[in-house]
């Protein structure tokens, strides 16, 4: 489980994996993003070829210019998390990305979806 998303406010999508790993009884592992990208992100890309990813990302409530920029951090953690999607789907690792337009509502309805697996 990838989650680009707010370790504090969103801070309930870390018990997904738990979820996911007890339902599917599969080995999970759960990153908070980008900061994974240097760690485990990595071994998805570089490792075995026996992952499958789960992405979540979610709609930037207060979003915050850049300077000297175009675009926002909002942007910047979108790009990073697309980029992550295209080239894990380009090494034939399964990818399911959901956006979350309200994050909250959202968790709920995710944690509720993982007890029908």
């Amino acid at each position: 489980v990838q989650a680009y998303l707010d370790r504090i406010a969103d801070a309930s999508a870390a018990v997904l994996r738990a979820e996911l790993a007890r339902r599917t009884h599969l080995q999970t592992t759960f990153g908070w993003g980008p900061r994974f990208l240097h760690s485990t992100g990595q071994y998805h890309k570089g490792g075995h070829q026996n992952g499958a990813f789960l992405q979540l990302t979610g709609a930037v409530a207060a979003d915050i210019p850049v300077p000297g920029t175009e675009f926002t951090l909002g942007d910047l953690q979108q790009a990073q998390a697309l980029g992550d999607a295209d080239v894990l789907a380009a090494r034939g690792r399964p990818v399911l990305r959901i956006h979350l337009l309200d994050r909250a509502a959202g968790l709920v309805a995710l944690a509720h979806a993982m007890q029908e697996l």
